[in-house]
């Protein structure tokens, strides 16, 4: 590996990688443009776009994401950059006009995040929608814009960790960092004689781990493990903020809480994933109490119906006794067509019986009476 690198080269010395006239800007014409923001504007198309198709698959209406677009565009951005010179005031406060140039980098995605969500509740609150719904299916988008977003910072040679000898160790030429951005344990460990630092590329990591939790997103989607909703955008953000409490640790460029050398990014990451693990305990277990309560009330339900069932069946049961009541009693009555006395007043008794029998409702003494008279004309019919 060269001893001397140029202005714009980057190395990966233990992988065997040197890349030659890496560029920060693309010249149209006399016009130049930052990779860097190019790379974030198309990261935020991406985002949407897989949201979009997310939504599609899951029966929500795509145009509402792509509705949406626009103003969390200008949320995340507007919110990115003012958490960062929220934090980096003591170097604004002398230079205000560099707080609007964005081509030099200096965006926060914690910004950017909660402002985009503070501005999804609102949109969704005029459009009628589910904002947590919502959430769930934005986070695949904007874990994976995150994936391409951090390759700015690889153009912009900035986001990277202290020294480092490992597999992914990378090579920096010293004129084209920020000064403070390198550490005392970076700078000693430079070699007389070269013009480059060997760092850990963080924002290579952040990109990697990034890629794991969409991997999560999508198997907590395929395999139905979801809820709630809100549930995946917990997820996301407890899967995020763990691997970005870990990473910031090794980062040269934090930015602290003020007055302290307590890297505020990893306070947030650190509350941020145990707030997003005790929302989803919680919910998950209430959500789980609902399906029981659900499931319970749907067999009480079931059992009604059962019961109705049987109620209705019972009731045709008798409902054809009644029907066959009178009928038997008028069959029986012919069977005394001889005449006497004895006869006629059988005969009397039998019509009798046929009409209050028609009129009698089931189950009564009414019902009972009938079968006190029809008990001992059996013997009689069975004996002709």
């Amino acid at each position: 590996m060269q001893q001397m690198m140029g202005d714009m080269d980057i190395a990966f010395p233990n992988l065997g990688i040197y890349l030659h006239n890496v560029p920060k800007t693309i010249m149209v014409g006399s016009f130049g443009i930052a990779i860097y923001g190019i790379l974030i504007a198309l990261s935020m198309l991406m985002g949407i776009s897989i949201a979009a198709y997310i939504a599609k698959k899951t029966g929500q209406d795509p145009d509402l994401y792509w509705d949406s677009f626009v103003w969390i565009m200008i949320s995340a951005i507007v919110g990115a950059r003012i958490y960062y010179v929220i934090f980096m005031w003591d170097f604004y406060k002398d230079n205000l006009l560099e707080i609007f140039n964005l081509r030099g980098g200096g965006l926060a995605i914690y910004g950017g995040i909660i402002l985009s969500v503070i501005t999804i509740f609102v949109f969704c609150k005029k459009k009628k929608a589910n904002p947590r719904l919502f959430l769930d299916t934005i986070a695949f988008g904007l874990v994976l814009g995150q994936v391409l977003g951090r390759w700015g910072n690889f153009f912009n040679r900035e986001v990277f960790g202290e020294y480092t000898d490992g597999l992914f160790a990378m090579r920096l030429p010293v004129s084209m960092v920020r000064a403070s951005d390198i550490s005392e344990s970076i700078a000693s460990h430079m070699q007389e004689g070269t013009n480059y630092i060997q760092v850990h590329p963080t924002f290579l990591y952040e990109g990697m781990w990034n890629l794991m939790v969409f991997v999560v997103l999508v198997i907590y989607l395929k395999k139905h493990f979801k809820k709630f909703d809100g549930e995946i955008f917990l997820v996301y953000l407890a899967g995020y903020g763990t691997g970005r409490a870990i990473i910031e640790y090794i980062r040269t460029d934090q930015l602290y809480i003020p007055g302290t050398k307590i890297p505020v990014s990893m306070v947030l990451g650190i509350v941020m994933a145990l707030v997003s693990l005790t929302v989803i305990i919680i919910g998950r277990h209430l959500a789980g109490k609902k399906n029981l309560y659900q499931r319970i009330k749907s067999g009480s339900t079931c059992i009604k119906q059962k019961d109705n069932k049987n109620r209705n069946a019972s009731g045709q049961e008798k409902s054809e006794r009644r029907l066959f009541l009178p009928v038997f009693f008028l069959a029986i009555s012919r069977l005394f067509m001889c005449s006497g006395a004895f006869s006629c007043a059988v005969r009397s008794c039998l019509f009798m019986c046929s009409g209050a029998s028609f009129f009698c409702r089931p189950g009564t003494a009414c019902e009972s009476l009938q079968s006190c008279f029809l008990a001992p004309l059996q013997p009689v019919s069975g004996t002709v």
